[in-house]
């Protein structure tokens, strides 16, 4: 066994990667650029090496440093983490050739299945059902148009070397194309060194499912069984689950087969996922293999109980490895939720800065579950624009479906981030939704259940009479506090636009408000003026709701729904509806960033005249290139930035006359 390893990677992964080399008693060394200098990894890690400035082309993609470190700290092993040079055959041979091992598997199955092009065409020779589309590199935009049309519209335009979702357009229209082609092409360049693209059919509402493999250097593979990721958001994985609510045991067992069989087919020898498309009759059809750890690898570590990365060393230094195919068997549910440094009230657009407060929930057993956070950052820490926006990894595992997605709820209630958008509400919402619950699920499930965006869910009936409960409570204490003479046991309450009159009283240890044909009663109250979280019991029934004070009264949220909530005398109740609405500062005018990012062009000049729709910028953060377009007709009065600015979210971009 290893007694030194190198992680060549960052994050959240870097120290999922650590904590399994600790276990196992080997000792670690990361790699980090100058945006991770101050990481969770390099504190972790038992040795740490500067290799760079923050592009990843500049530090976490260049060979020759990661050699370099790895000669420096006298490490055995390179584990690549995904992403980055986790699927870079020539990456594996070199260390091969310093001889230095790769945590991975060899370099001729990489080629063979880790370049999407190459993989579809060792597919379709092997007789595997794959996904029609162009076979082969796309040389420029008209060539794609060309393709594109061919194969019939929406097509999708890849990365070869993509992976994380990044690299990714569905094209409904020859514009599309001319737009997304150079897109995906830059982001594949900036994202893996590699910008080859090929082009597929897109099917509509399908199901993404894939299954987990694992192989040693003896011949020995098994699969893990499948996890289903088909809540995406910009092709990039959002909510995933093990097992699939999809599939029935004669599909799991054809997936499995299959998976395993073009695993051998290549001599697999590492952990590596067979993604497949999935149609709701239970049709399945290759998609790619990702020669790599997937991101989502901790809700089959928990339905398994098999320690993925353990695994990968394990194989790595020659071991056997130490199951069957038959000794494997699935307990339980699992679900993944990944936490974004993104704003879903715009787009879901990426969101960058400092965590002032980061706050996850407990570890380890919750009521008929169990909860696990895999994460990189700490409180304090900053959301860099040079890296993908994840924060953590927020999984649950319950003895049902029902169970996990229980206990992913509460644990979303518990979670708490302040300093950046988040997409928590977001996360909240699909786990209350019926249609999520009943596992009907498709890869346009976000499009179809908020075709709109997302603005937040209104408040049921009992979430407004706990929102009105904690504001009381909250009131109570303030006025205990700061002038116990205003102390009274009537007041009215004000939940968002409903007024209600209330009366309070204590009973024994809880507090009971009541209003006209139903009471609610708090207990276990656990909350102090300055806290950002209120927990306590309603009902019986354990909560977490998000509070802050507003300029009167507190807005709070409890999951997914938000309200601005007041607690009034009755006099100030009458005076309140009084006052006059404020109103919302005009912006029409404007064209503003929708996020912080680097502005990478802007395609307009003062006195130009523009139409609706027309392209007006391109902004770059979190390796994705975002464009940004007039929402109406107009002549460009000002122009307010320039290529390679870095600007703040709302920053004026172009002014019209």
């Amino acid at each position: 066994m290893f007694s030194k390893i190198l992680i060549a990677n960052r994050g959240e992964i870097a120290v999922r990667i650590i904590k399994t080399c600790r276990r196992m008693g080997i000792a670690t060394v990361v790699v980090y650029s100058e945006a991770d200098a101050d990481s969770m990894a390099v504190e972790m890690a038992d040795e740490a090496v500067f290799i760079g400035p923050p592009p990843a082309a500049q530090s976490y993609l260049l060979q020759d440093k990661i050699v370099e470190a790895v000669r420096q700290t006298g490490a055995e092993a390179v584990h690549p983490g995904f992403g980055f040079l986790s699927e870079n055959a020539s990456f594996a041979r070199r260390l091969a050739a310093e001889n230095i091992v790769f945590i991975g598997p060899n370099p001729q199955a990489i080629e063979a299945m880790g370049d999407k092009i190459e993989s579809k065409k060792f597919a379709a020779k092997a007789g595997v059902s794959t996904v029609p589309g162009h076979v082969g590199e796309i040389d420029d935009t008209g060539h794609a148009i060309r393709i594109s049309e061919e194969i019939g519209y929406p097509v999708m335009i890849k990365a070869s070397a993509g992976g994380g979702g990044k690299g990714i357009r569905v094209a409904w229209s020859r514009q599309d194309v001319e737009e997304g082609f150079p897109a995906v092409r830059a982001e594949a360049k900036a994202s893996f060194g590699d910008d080859r693209i090929f082009i597929e059919k897109f099917i509509e509402s399908p199901r993404h499912v894939e299954i987990q493999v694992l192989g040693d250097k003896h011949g020995n593979v098994v699969h893990l069984f499948e996890r289903e990721c088909s809540i995406q958001r910009r092709n990039q994985k959002v909510v995933e689950e093990a097992p699939s609510p999809l599939l029935d045991e004669k599909t799991r067992k054809a997936m499995g087969d299959q998976a395993v069989a073009l695993a051998k087919a290549v001599g697999y020898d590492s952990a590596g996922t067979v993604e497949f498309v999935a149609g709701q009759d239970r049709s399945f059809f290759f998609l790619e293999m990702n020669t790599r750890l997937q991101v989502e690898h901790p809700v089959t570590e928990l339905i398994t109980g098999v320690d993925l990365v353990e695994q990968m060393i394990r194989v790595a230094a020659g071991e056997t490895l130490p199951f069957a195919q038959d000794d494997l068997k699935i307990d339980g549910w699992a679900m993944e939720s990944r936490i974004y440094a993104e704003d879903p009230y715009r787009g879901f657009l990426p969101s960058i800065g400092r965590l002032v407060r980061y706050d996850p929930p407990t570890e380890g057993p919750v009521k008929e579950g169990i909860v696990r956070n895999d994460a990189g950052v700490r409180e304090g820490d900053e959301i860099s624009m040079f890296y993908d926006p994840m924060i953590s990894k927020l999984s649950t595992w319950g003895k049902t479906r029902d169970a996990a997605i229980d206990a992913m709820g509460r644990a979303l209630e518990d979670f708490h981030i302040e300093g950046l958008g988040h997409n928590i509400p977001f996360l909240a919402a699909v786990m209350d939704q019926d249609r999520f619950r009943s596992g009907k699920l498709s890869t346009n499930y976000i499009k179809d259940e908020f075709p709109d965006g997302f603005h937040g869910l209104e408040p049921t009936e009992a979430q407004r009479d706990l929102m009105g409960a904690v504001a009381v409570a909250m009131h109570r204490t303030l006025v205990a506090r700061q002038a116990p003479a205003l102390a009274r046991d009537e007041w009215i309450e004000v939940v968002g636009h409903e007024k209600r009159p209330v009366r309070v009283r204590s009973e024994s240890e809880a507090l009971v408000v009541e209003r006209p044909g139903r009471d609610t009663r708090l207990t276990d109250i656990d909350w102090r003026p300055g806290r950002p979280l209120f927990r306590g019991k309603v009902d019986g029934e354990p909560f977490t709701a998000t509070v802050k004070p507003a300029a009167e009264g507190f807005v709070i949220r409890h999951r997914a729904a938000q309200a601005h909530v007041l607690v009034l005398t009755p006099r100030s109740a009458e005076l309140h509806e009084k006052l006059p609405p404020k109103k919302a500062a005009d912006t029409s005018k404007m064209v503003l960033s929708p996020m912080p990012g680097l502005v990478v062009s802007i395609d307009v000049a003062t006195g130009q005249e523009v139409k609706t729709g027309e392209v007006v910028a391109v902004l770059e953060a979190m390796k994705m290139q975002n464009i940004i377009r007039a929402e109406r007709d107009g002549v460009v009065k000002a122009v307010g930035a320039k290529p390679g600015d870095s600007v703040a979210a709302d920053e004026v971009l172009v002014e019209f006359a």
